[in-house]
């Protein structure tokens, strides 16, 4: 679907549960996003959201794969969110934490974005992000986004920080 220098970055599939899995229920890579790892039945549970969102919006969170090994080694995407009554279009991104810091998170999210405004033609990308995940922050900023906003959000019954993050099409 999309391809950049090391990645294949592609809709999820059914058989890409355990891979998932090794992301979504992982309490390290998840405390800094959603405070806590997911359980099984919560990460087939998002896997299953994502497959929906392709066939309704025709976008969603993606696997990152590494072109390398052709081992999914994240997810990142387009989603709908809400933020203050409206909905916007978010890139997100979680990967393993084997493969935290080696730039795949910002090569990821700057195609993404790409995808964003040359394919659906979108004004404005944003990410939605904790204010304690210094490193989404980062990968953030080195997508040429800047902080608009600040909010409480409440995630699993806990209240949490986030920043809004937004760059607009230039071209």
């Amino acid at each position: 679907m999309i391809e950049t220098n090391r990645l294949l970055i592609r809709e999820m599939v059914h058989s890409d549960y355990d891979a998932l899995c090794g992301i979504l229920c992982d309490e390290e890579v998840m405390r800094a996003s959603y405070e806590r790892a997911f359980n099984l039945e919560e990460a087939q549970n998002w896997l299953n959201r994502h497959l929906k969102r392709y066939e309704e919006y025709g976008f969603g969170l993606w696997a990152v794969v590494l072109k390398e090994t052709n081992e999914m080694i994240g997810q990142c995407g387009l989603t709908m969110q809400g933020w203050r009554e409206q909905e916007i279009l978010e890139i997100g991104f979680l990967f393993q934490k084997a493969y935290w810091h080696k730039g795949y998170a910002t090569e990821a999210a700057i195609a993404c974005k790409e995808y964003a405004f040359s394919v659906l033609h979108a004004n404005r990308v944003y990410s939605i992000i904790r204010d304690t995940n210094i490193a989404s922050q980062k990968v953030a900023v080195r997508n040429g986004m800047n902080i608009i906003d600040k909010d409480t959000k409440n995630f699993r019954n806990i209240d949490m920080e986030f920043f809004l993050y937004s760059v607009e099409r230039t071209k």
